[in-house]
């Protein structure tokens, strides 16, 4: 398993590094939107649609972001797009964690499916005008999701349960714990840190989110990293909680080792679009 994890990996990045750091935007604009509209026919089968239907939300994912480009959407998105974006993860997240897996079969499934199709374009959206913004832009972003992971994931282990034994959601995700979302938060606060010594002593494509934060002040800074710290969690949570309520382990295995690609882009698909929210603001 981690030999075919790790050749994956090594594939996706032969794929991805030249595209990400390409003079041209295209080839990344074009390699992302094909990683999303997988994850649209992923969507579909979660959602139980059939064959025929989850093979045209792929498609479908793929007019509305091509739409969105022929719009200039990828160099100016519209502020209240992104308003709209933020409002529906951060309500619709904090409802479906608060009802379970239970309460997701209560909405109609083309519901489901039609506002899940929307929300992955607008994370391709997100991605490709922080791609515009400049490599270190994107990458702080990414970073900042991943750092949020990773010391989640050391903190739970170390101290999972030690001081709150309250399960983060329990019914979603049992290995989650508290202890592990407030490291992954501290994490985050740690990469900013470090990211932003890189950004006043090398000259790097585009500023960085940390920098672009940290501009307006620590407590402008720390609230809104922590925000989307715990926004990466709840992105996680919420495919976490389709996928028990499909009753699969994994959204595909479109990626050998690591499951689909909803696997991997899930705490982005909230951070992302968010992260274009709080820039547009400011």
């Amino acid at each position: 398993m981690l030999k075919q994890r790790v050749i994956t990996a090594l594939a996706l990045l032969a794929l991805l590094l030249p595209a990400l750091f390409a003079d041209n935007p295209w080839p990344f604009m074009v390699l992302t939107v094909v990683l999303i509209a997988a994850g649209a026919w992923e969507w579909g089968r979660l959602n139980g649609m059939p064959v025929s239907l989850a093979w045209s939300g792929g498609l479908l994912c793929l007019l509305v972001c091509s739409l969105a480009e022929q719009r200039g959407w990828v160099e100016r998105t519209p502020p209240m797009v992104w308003l709209f974006t933020g409002a529906a993860w951060v309500l619709l997240g904090s409802w479906m964690i608060r009802r379970g897996v239970a309460g997701w079969a209560l909405w109609p499934r083309t519901l489901r499916w039609l506002g899940g199709l929307l929300l992955l374009s607008l994370a391709w959206l997100a991605m490709a005008q922080a791609h515009q913004r400049g490599v270190n832009f994107l990458l702080s972003v990414l970073v900042l999701v991943w750092a949020a992971d990773v010391f989640a994931y050391f903190f739970g282990k170390a101290m999972g349960g030690r001081f709150v034994k309250t399960k983060l959601a329990v019914n979603i995700s049992p290995g989650k714990s508290w202890e592990g979302a407030l490291g992954g938060m501290f994490g985050v606060l740690c990469v900013a840190g470090a990211w932003m010594a890189v950004d006043r002593h090398w000259a790097l494509s585009g500023l960085s989110i940390y920098s672009l934060l940290f501009a307006k002040g620590w407590w402008v800074a720390w609230p809104a990293l922590l925000f989307l710290s715990a926004m990466s969690v709840v992105g996680d949570l919420v495919e976490s909680l389709v996928k028990r309520s499909a009753g699969m382990k994994d959204s595909s295995g479109l990626l050998p080792g690591h499951g689909g690609v909803l696997d991997r882009v899930d705490a982005l698909l909230p951070t992302l679009p968010l992260a274009m929210m709080l820039v547009s603001w400011l």
